[in-house]
């Protein structure tokens, strides 16, 4: 018996109720994360555990995943480079630098926009914005 993984219910169960965020912001990833840590009082920390690998043409690529969880509720915070080497973790958003996902408590609206006017705010930040997962063709890609 042959047994087979159904990756739509595992990509639909790890994205249930999460944000997704696009930021533009041609700084290093190190950098990003400084200015976060600082501006938002986070605690953003590289997690080599859950980097993600992908394979294109014989080659490995690795995409750094910075993870911060917040003390005082469930809200987790992972922050992934979409780019190594010309190669982008969601090739669809090639315009975007970082790909921000918000797990674990419902983020309301409000407390998302806040969030993204911050974001903006930042040195080297030229564009923040919402990602539908309906529009995203990858997702598995952001899977740990």
């Amino acid at each position: 018996m042959k047994l087979k993984l159904n990756m739509d219910d595992m990509t639909d169960e790890f994205f249930q109720g999460t944000r997704l965020l696009g930021v533009v912001a041609p700084i290093k990833h190190y950098q990003f994360c400084w200015q976060l840590n600082n501006r938002l009082r986070f605690d953003f920390r590289i997690n080599n555990e859950i980097e993600i690998q992908l394979t294109k043409r014989d080659r490995k690529y690795f995409f750094g995943v910075y993870e911060f969880s917040e003390t005082n509720n469930c809200q987790q915070h992972f922050l992934y480079n979409n780019q190594c080497d010309g190669e982008y973790l969601l090739p669809e958003f090639k315009h975007l630098d970082f790909l921000w996902l918000l797990k674990g408590d419902t983020v309301a609206d409000d407390k998302l926009a806040d969030l993204i006017t911050c974001i903006k705010s930042m040195a080297g930040v030229q564009l923040v914005m919402e990602l539908v997962h309906e529009k995203i063709k990858n997702k598995g890609h952001l899977m740990f």
